[in-house]
């Protein structure tokens, strides 16, 4: 998941927790592509987190799959953090990106809960709760996304990018967690209305709209379609 903006003000400097998150999933990520054991340790495992390895809930949002996996989840970081720390600072930042990795993996937990051998690893829940707090705060935002040149409205892509997961939870296309990255937007949604809650006021109708894929989300569910 790439996305170059085009309308952005806030590139003056990555802040300090930016960097320090980015380092931390590099460090990570680069021992897990060289240590087995480390590796195996600390993924998202249905197994292992049944068994009362919890600790794989958060670890597992700073391992990754290969080298391409991280790059493009850093580089989605890069863009969109700056976007959120300068309207809700430091710490709700991280509030924000720990929430959203978190509830990325217990919908990852609740749909595959008893597929014992299933694994997932990467920051995709923690960076899609980003992008969705970044969509709320500023859905005016032109982004570019890999291969298609023409700019695509934030609020557009925040909405085919959950229907797109919704999809691929219900056809299980690819090798790709698409609940945790579904669950980790939603956090990010969740968790940023409750830090900000002035977007009421200031964008109630966009919230509407980015609801839309939410309730779909849970009615197929209700329904036995996913």
């Amino acid at each position: 998941m790439v996305y170059l903006k085009k309308k952005y003000k806030y590139m003056g400097g990555l802040d300090i927790v930016v960097i320090l998150i980015i380092v931390a999933n590099v460090a990570m990520s680069l021992k897990g592509f060289n240590d087995f054991s480390f590796f195996e340790k600390y993924k998202f495992n249905i197994g292992g987190i049944r068994r009362g390895e919890q600790v794989r809930m958060l670890t597992s949002g700073f391992l990754h799959a290969d080298t391409m996996h991280l790059f493009f989840n850093m580089f989605t970081l890069y863009f969109f953090a700056p976007v959120v720390v300068s309207f809700l600072g430091n710490i709700k930042f991280l509030i924000i990106y720990f929430s959203s990795l978190l509830v990325g993996n217990l919908f990852s937990l609740f749909f595959h809960k008893d597929e014992y051998h299933y694994s997932a690893v990467g920051a995709s829940g923690a960076v899609s709760g980003i992008i969705y707090a970044g969509i709320l705060f500023r859905p005016d935002m032109s982004l570019y996304l890999m291969f298609i040149p023409i700019p695509i409205p934030a609020y557009i892509f925040g909405i085919g990018y959950l229907l797109y997961s919704i999809f691929g939870m219900k056809n299980k296309i690819g090798n790709i967690g698409h609940d945790a990255h579904f669950g980790g937007a939603v956090g990010g949604y969740v968790i940023t209305l409750i830090l900000a809650p002035w977007l009421f006021q200031e964008n109630l109708f966009m919230i509407g709209l980015l609801a839309i894929p939410i309730l779909i989300l849970f009615v197929l569910q209700r329904l036995g379609k996913l």
